[in-house]
């Protein structure tokens, strides 16, 4: 176990194993951005590490992946095609998928073009529907719009630790565990997504992309979420068979602010 470097043709990942293999489905975890790597996400995963063996890796355009690739080469389908070697050049076999915020938006397509792989599906602070969507939740949430201008006023300097995390306490901690990656930082471009450059992250009907998946999904979110409001992760579990796991206190980084819990929920639904 440890860190590696592998080919997956035509780009190179930077991965990240936690924990050993054994007798259970590997968990391979799609991060979110695509701007930053995985790193920010190791808090949430070493407790599941004890008994799980859990894969992380970075994007291309990524953390450690191959970067300075063509523009064109940054696109959704290229991780999910990326994703699908990886699995099939460390043997893994039928995993379990963990996709967070995003990485749940490629996991949903993910499991749209190969079902063969995944035995279970965890949706982590994502959402199956636009920011459009969310928006509306958000408009009228004073909390939210107060942390904004807080945001807003520091230009920058806080990169989201006060809309991410709920207990103001934790946000220092979380924004030192952001300038501790700046290496991580990528190559995607939201203005690129902004003029219409990038791919769909999910091709089809969210809904009914699950509905077809037909194996057991976890829906874990943030009670607080002001990335991806709560109400999405409801909205999502009236439409599809899944299980709901919703984190008190916590917003979209709740596996930063209460890591044992959210790993727990995890476990549970992967055990279970």
């Amino acid at each position: 176990m440890g860190d590696s470097l592998v080919d997956v043709g035509g780009v190179t990942l930077f991965v990240r194993e936690l924990g050993r293999r054994s007798d259970r489905p590997s968990v391979v975890v799609m991060h979110g951005g695509p701007d930053v790597g995985h790193g920010y996400l190791v808090p949430g995963f070493e407790p599941l590490a004890r008994d799980h063996h859990v894969v992380l890796f970075d994007f291309r355009g990524c953390g450690r992946s191959s970067r300075g690739l063509p523009a064109d080469d940054l696109q959704p389908e290229y991780v999910v095609q990326d994703t699908h070697r990886l699995i099939e050049r460390l043997g893994l076999g039928s995993v379990d998928l963990v996709g967070f915020s995003t990485g749940g938006r490629a996991a949903m397509e993910f499991v749209h073009q190969h079902p063969e792989q995944v035995r279970r599906l965890v949706l982590a602070s994502t959402s199956a529907y636009s920011l459009a969507e969310g928006a509306v939740y958000l408009a009228d949430w004073d909390e939210y719009q107060r942390r904004q201008r807080v945001e807003d006023e520091a230009n920058g300097a806080l990169r989201n630790s006060t809309i991410f995390v709920w207990d103001l306490a934790r946000a220092p901690a979380y924004l030192q565990l952001l300038e501790s990656l700046d290496t991580d930082l990528g190559d995607w471009s939201y203005e690129r997504a902004m003029n219409g450059l990038m791919h769909p992250w999910i091709t089809g009907d969210p809904e009914q992309i699950l509905r077809t998946f037909a194996k057991p999904i976890l829906i874990l979110h943030g009670e607080k979420d002001m990335g991806f409001p709560v109400q999405l992760a409801h909205r999502l579990h009236a439409a599809v068979p899944s299980q709901l796991a919703v984190i008190p206190n916590t917003a979209h980084m709740c596996h930063f602010e209460q890591p044992e819990t959210w790993s727990q929920h995890i476990r549970e639904f992967l055990d279970s």
